[in-house]
């Protein structure tokens, strides 16, 4: 390990990690092998960092979470193999909530993201710069955030959506959908994300009508539920998004208006 940084004795590092000039890894934290930690670093307790992991300058790892009721309760923030945290990037670790942060394998934070206390966020997923999530967030696999993204506490974003840029988020986002404008609403499916993913043309399709059904054709959600299950083909797709808008009990985004 570089001398001018600092790793605490009692801190469990894998085989070829790289630690930078100037970075601090404190006790109670574990590094899986290959994973590369860049200068001005700061990891602290209860961090559990993945395989082949890039952590940029400036990020800042488990730090204690921003939440006045968090009482020093022992909390990890955890990261999943081959995920990237660019610069200046801060994770907090959960609190009583969850008992832990968790971002999944396969992701991209972009530089100055914030992901608060109890935070879950699966694999794949993109973060792009400048979002703000706030505690107890929920984001599904291979979700894409764009930049500049504020989500409010409690709020799922489900697998596969899409948000653009500058939007805030105060309802949940169903798994498959684009989401924009003020207030944030539906202006359609992930139709390219999903076929890029490998989805036929006939899932994207089924999955467009399910969504016609919920936010165009004026249909309350009660009502449109029920049409989706008695009409709509059987598929894995149909019960995910059924499933996320019932247990969505506060609300889910709006239809275009």
């Amino acid at each position: 390990m570089n001398q001018l940084s600092y790793i605490h004795p009692d801190a469990k590092l894998g085989a070829n990690v790289k630690i930078e000039p100037f970075s601090t890894v404190y006790e109670n934290v574990e590094i899986g092998e290959g994973t590369w930690i860049g200068p001005n670093v700061t990891i602290f307790p209860g961090a559990r960092i993945g395989k082949n992991c890039r952590i940029f300058p400036g990020a800042v790892i488990a730090a204690i979470p921003q939440d006045l009721k968090f009482s020093g309760e022992v909390t990890t923030a955890e990261i999943g193999d081959n995920t990237t945290i660019r610069e200046c990037v801060t994770v907090n670790r959960g609190t009583t909530d969850k008992m832990k942060t968790a971002i999944g394998s396969n992701c991209l934070l972009m530089a100055y993201v914030h992901v608060a206390h109890d935070c879950i966020i699966g694999n794949n997923v993109i973060i792009a710069n400048s979002v703000n999530l706030a505690g107890h967030v929920t984001i599904e696999d291979y979700a894409i955030i764009e930049g500049n993204v504020a989500v409010q506490q409690f709020i799922t974003i489900g697998a596969h959506s899409f948000i653009t840029g500058g939007s805030l988020v105060r309802k949940n986002v169903p798994p498959f959908t684009k989401a924009a404008r003020e207030p944030l609403q539906y202006i359609g499916i992930n139709s390219i994300g999903l076929r890029r993913r490998g989805f036929t043309n006939e899932r994207v399709l089924e999955i467009e009508d399910i969504y016609r059904t919920l936010y165009i054709k004026g249909h309350n959600v009660s009502n449109a539920l029920v049409i989706i299950e008695q009409e709509a083909p059987v598929s894995a797709e149909k019960e995910q998004i059924l499933n996320f808008i019932r247990e969505s009990k506060d609300g889910i985004m709006r239809g275009l208006s």
